[in-house]
């Protein structure tokens, strides 16, 4: 019989280890070179105010890009997760109305939940392609919200939650920032302290092996799903109250984008290596690229653009990186 242990430190984590390292050195290099340039061509850059900004608009694409994560180092892959988010969110602020927010709040993880168990059930349980099923249920989610909200944005959303959630400051930083940050150390342990984390690690590695060493793949599946979901449902609980709405399809690109965190940052494709801190790095890449679109006035197609092309390079290094490793 295979040990667990045997699994996470072999030969697919000494990979991952090599990724980690090399993340680790060219990443933050990356973060600090973007910068100066970015300061260089427009000053304001570093200014407190435009940082805190960055800091918010960093936020949403870290928590879906958690979610993503899991599934990604699981061997899979979410490509519901913006539609997800849009059907908590629309289900939230629609129960707030009626229920008031802390009602509203609750139901948007859980409607998450609900959705990233049914994804992870039919991958489970029929071993089908998580790209073909979170693809079905990505039509699922959005098609839902849409049909809840009408077609239109929901803007009766509770001021109290949207001050609360969106706009208020503890010990000097906004509440949604300090949302993320917990978020992100949260699933940092989940991987690297929990036997939960451990199977996630082992089944990306091999599932025949972990089956092999007495791993419960099929609800290690699951759960890894139900992560994700509850990270779409975390992510529309910030949105929405940054936002003031609830949108039937919110931030559409945000998938596409949370893709290119997770990989640029030192994830396998192939499941089985890379941790949270290197997909925080990639975040900070391409929230920072976003900002100094926006201040020099670049097209919001052009930015569409540029995240495909990192999105691109992202996997070309991915592949490079495998085959440094071989």
């Amino acid at each position: 019989m295979f040990k667990i242990s045997s699994l996470v430190p072999g030969s697919r984590m000494e990979g991952g280890k090599v990724r980690k390292q090399g993340s680790d050195t060219m990443l933050p290099i990356i973060i600090i070179a973007i910068a100066v340039m970015a300061s260089l061509i427009e000053p304001k850059f570093l200014t407190v105010g435009n940082l805190v900004n960055l800091a918010r608009q960093t936020i949403p694409l870290l928590i879906i890009s958690l979610g993503q994560a899991f599934a990604i180092i699981s061997g899979g892959l979410d490509l519901s997760l913006a539609a997800v988010m849009s059907l908590a969110g629309v289900f939230g602020v629609l129960a707030m109305a009626d229920y008031g927010p802390v009602i509203g709040v609750i139901l948007m993880p859980v409607v998450g939940v609900v959705m990233g168990l049914l994804s992870g059930s039919v991958i489970a349980f029929f071993k089908t392609s998580p790209l073909v099923v979170t693809l079905g249920m990505l039509s699922v989610a959005q098609a839902l919200a849409l049909i809840m909200s009408g077609g239109i944005p929901v803007y009766d959303v509770n001021p109290a939650y949207v001050d609360a959630v969106g706009f208020a400051d503890f010990l000097g930083l906004p509440v949604m920032v300090w949302i993320g940050f917990f978020a992100a150390i949260i699933a940092a342990f989940i991987l690297r302290h929990t036997i939960f984390g451990r199977h996630v690690y082992a089944i990306g590695s091999s599932v025949s092996a972990a089956s092999k060493s007495g791993v419960n793949v099929r609800l290690n599946t699951i759960m890894v799903y139900i992560s994700s979901g509850f990270c779409a449902g975390l992510c529309a609980i910030v949105l929405t109250a940054w936002t003031g709405s609830a949108q039937p399809i919110a931030a559409p690109n945000l998938t596409l984008e949370s893709l290119a965190a997770v990989v640029l940052g030192g994830v396998a494709l192939t499941g089985g290596a890379g941790g949270i801190r290197q997909v925080v790095y990639g975040v900070i890449i391409l929230s920072m690229l976003s900002n100094v679109m926006n201040m020099i006035g670049v097209s919001a197609y052009f930015q569409t653009l540029v995240i495909g092309v990192v999105i691109i390079l992202a996997v070309i290094l991915d592949r490079l990186r495998d085959k440094n490793k071989e």
